[in-house]
């Protein structure tokens, strides 16, 4: 089969598209036919070498949608629609670069909406990760305010559009202001440019704090996020487009004072016994992508032998959304 192999460091150009053998279907896994794939940030931080060295060929990809070509789980129809993600995904095991891969069942969710592949692609990784953020860690309900930092991410995206259709009020921000029209076609309530204050600017709008606050940004502008939520309110970190969320010098007393909750949240629970695909909204979000009743995250196309393209896409953070791979 077809792969895209990461043998060095490097560019984007590094990526080579190479014949490799097709993944053999273990007890309990899933083969899948590969239609679509969306990219994520975790990738080109590979490609470069910011995790780490590459120390043999690699295929990357932690998320796919495609159609089942072999079930050894039982669970199953040969040509069922479905998504995988995560689960080693392209981290420990072979990942979604590629014509076919094998995932175990419990990382493979069948899609029951006609919502096409390309914009199925969009969805696991960045809704799935909103839904463990916004279900399970913040338990945000309608009515509340809820910070979102980093809105023009995927995942900061996604987190709007769920937000919004659970009846969240949303603040969001973005570090250009030239991307303010993205948050605006999102449905955003009010956007603020991050000079660094942004606390100072939410408590214009919310005296009091937000409700809840979700930063997908990270760094040292985690405690201003802090600042921005009220009282006995909820902040969890997602993301590092700033720089990893290592806090120097962190003095709880003065700066947690207002007894805001403060956690790390990460999307690797998702198809865990923690949280069950089965268990996710991703139907339902699929359904309402498919239906036109929430927007679409796919906001660049590209198709399998143009992964230099779509990466450096990715690296100039003008994407304002998903990239999908088509094949």
């Amino acid at each position: 089969m077809k792969a895209i192999l990461l043998e060095k460091n490097g560019e984007p150009e590094v990526l080579t598209i190479q014949e490799i053998a097709e993944p053999t279907t273990t007890a309990g896994a899933v083969k899948i036919k590969i239609k679509a794939f969306g990219l994520n940030k975790m990738e080109s931080y590979k490609r470069q070498g910011i995790m780490g060295p590459v120390t043999q060929p690699t295929v990357l990809g932690i998320e796919a949608a495609g159609e089942v070509v072999e079930d050894k789980s039982g669970r199953f129809k040969i040509g069922q629609k479905v998504i995988t993600m995560m689960g080693g995904l392209g981290m420990t095991r072979q990942g979604s670069y590629a014509e076919y891969v094998v995932s175990p069942a419990d990382n493979v969710l069948a899609i029951n909406s006609n919502i096409s592949y390309e914009e199925l692609a969009a969805i696991p990784e960045s809704f799935g990760t909103a839904a463990v953020v916004l279900d399970k860690v913040l338990k945000v309900a309608a009515g509340e305010t809820l910070l979102i930092k980093g809105g023009t991410s995927a995942a900061g995206a996604a987190a709007i559009l769920y937000a919004k259709f659970k009846g969240v009020k949303v603040i969001a921000t973005t570090r250009d202001a030239n991307k303010s029209f993205r948050l605006k076609e999102l449905g955003v309530d009010y956007i603020i440019v991050d000079n660094g204050n942004v606390s100072e600017e939410v408590r214009k709008i919310v005296p009091d704090g937000v409700d809840k606050a979700l930063d997908i940004v990270g760094g040292a502008g985690i405690l201003d996020t802090v600042a921005a939520v009220k009282a006995f309110g909820e902040l969890t970190v997602i993301g590092l487009l700033g720089g990893a969320p290592v806090l120097e010098n962190l003095n709880i007393m003065s700066q947690l004072g207002q007894s805001v909750k403060l956690s790390f949240s990460l999307s690797g629970l998702l198809g865990s016994k923690a949280y069950p695909l089965t268990e996710t909204p991703l139907n339902l979000i699929a359904e309402q992508v498919a239906s036109g009743k929430m927007a679409s995250l796919r906001t660049a196309t590209f198709a399998f032998n143009e992964i230099a393209a779509a990466h450096q896409l990715m690296d100039s953070n003008k994407a304002n959304g998903k990239i999908v791979i088509t094949l």
